[in-house]
């Protein structure tokens, strides 16, 4: 029960990254129920659930989960009604009907189970060792995911503390104190955003597919807003797949927003990144790409964006021509090393203006590494000629909606995770005050949505 305590998990709002987990163990076993669930001292408390709709919590009655918690194996009761404690359970005997159960223990590093990752039936079945040894592997993922929300929170504090100064105590302290606190409101997010914020002036759009709904992919991007107006925008990749992966992935995407409510700068959030996953044991020799923006409302109109390149592909900036056609400009920084992977690790960056008509895309290398018919990659030449070809003004919505179909054109062989973000800032004559952005987000993977999916917001 300390450890419970230790984690401070119980009542917390719904969290992408464990319904994922929920989500994923129905569809592996095929069953219509799965749920991630904590141990208390007289509940069992739902941190996510599949088909399992409008329950938060249950008594601890002995025969599932409260006798699954009390042993460091995975349980496995093919049919409820012949196991004699299982049988008496209210999900066993209640209108539920439950036949079949199983369940993998969250085993915290030092040795504590905080409560189970479970799969239930309404007919008897059995399953292998190697099934065993997946649901394992799930509660593994969700242990991994409360280390890294106790990680993020405490490296957070440390880069706070080295940047205040005697004179500012009684400030550093007020500020350390507001900064965990929206910390761990972001901790709760998926790490997708499941969708983009209205940004006054702006448009925006986003679209993410990874290359095997099996998989679990390592592109992120976000947008926040950072005080005084401004706002922030980032977009990444992590090396590998999985659930190693997702969990750098995590990491990455809480530090970099948590860095940025200290110092918005671009550069100083990837050294703050950079210092992150070096600190980490758990990251290994993982190490990520990022590309970091901030923008700046200009009074006559549009933004000025700074954007911070580590080891990432170049933005493409697009201005519209006088003779009508598309002027397109990677956005070069010279320098920006990977992040996570050298202590001494530098950073550039480079500003432009974003104008009324015009618009900047940023992309992860899915998108130029994916094969055209003819087996070549669509490269950056390819994805150049692409936009020259845009029509002004340039929208968001339109660019990704393209791009996206410009993908759906080239064979599926080898192809990897794409992430993409978009923004432009409308004419004075494209919508009214206050109606300047799109949302344009994509799912991951449910029992009835597809990665890639959807959905759009005036």
């Amino acid at each position: 029960m300390a450890a419970v305590r230790r984690y401070d998990i119980l009542d917390t709002p719904p969290d992408g990254a464990y319904d994922r987990v929920a989500a994923l163990a129905a569809r592996l076993f095929e069953v219509p129920v799965a749920t991630v669930t904590i141990v208390d001292e007289d509940r069992i408390w739902f941190k996510a659930t599949h088909g399992l709709e409008g329950v938060t919590e249950i008594g601890r009655d002995p025969g599932l989960c409260a006798s699954a918690v009390l042993t460091d194996d995975t349980t496995v009761i093919p049919d409820t009604l012949l196991d004699p404690i299982a049988c008496s359970n209210p999900l066993v005997a209640g209108p539920m009907g439950v036949r079949f159960y199983a369940a993998a223990p969250i085993i915290t590093a030092d040795g504590y189970r905080l409560g189970t990752v479970n799969v239930l039936d309404t007919r008897p079945r059995e399953i292998s060792e190697a099934d065993s040894a997946t649901l394992a592997d799930l509660a593994a993922v969700v242990r991994d995911q409360l280390e890294l929300r106790l990680s993020a929170l405490h490296v957070v504090r440390a880069e706070q503390e080295k940047r205040q100064t005697e004179e500012e105590a009684r400030q550093r302290a007020e500020r350390d104190k507001a900064a965990i606190a929206a910390f761990a409101s972001t901790l709760q997010r998926t790490l997708v955003p499941p969708a983009l914020p209205a940004v006054p002036g702006l448009e925006l759009a986003c679209h993410y597919k990874t290359a095997s709904p099996q998989e679990v992919g390592g592109d992120f991007y976000d947008v926040f807003p950072v005080g005084a107006g401004r706002w922030a925008f980032f977009l990444g990749d992590v090396c590998g797949k999985g659930a190693e992966a997702a969990s750098v992935t995590s990491l990455t995407r809480y530090t970099l927003r948590a860095a940025a409510l200290v110092d918005a700068e671009p550069t100083a959030a990837l050294k703050a990144l950079n210092a992150a996953l070096l600190l980490d044991a758990a990251v290994g020799t993982r190490f990520c790409t990022a590309i970091f923006g901030l923008l700046d409302p200009v009074r006559e109109g549009g933004f000025t964006v700074t954007l911070a390149t580590g080891g990432h592909p170049p933005a493409y900036h697009l201005s519209p021509t006088e003779d009508g056609g598309m002027r397109v400009e990677a956005i070069r920084a010279k320098g920006g090393m990977l992040v996570g992977a050298f202590a001494e690790a530098a950073f550039a960056s480079r500003t432009l203006h974003l104008a009324p008509g015009q618009g900047l895309l940023l992309y992860t290398d899915g998108l130029t590494e994916a094969r055209t018919a003819d087996g070549d990659m669509l490269a950056d030449t390819g994805l150049t000629d692409f936009l020259a070809q845009r029509p002004a003004p340039v929208s968001a919505g339109a660019l990704i909606d393209d791009t996206v179909a410009l993908l759906d054109t080239l064979p599926d062989t080898e192809r990897d995770d794409v992430a993409l973000l978009a923004l432009s800032v409308p004419t004075p004559d494209a919508a009214p005050a206050g109606i300047t952005t799109t949302a344009h987000s994509a799912a991951a993977p449910t029992a009835d949505a597809s990665v890639g999916q959807e959905n759009r917001r005036p």
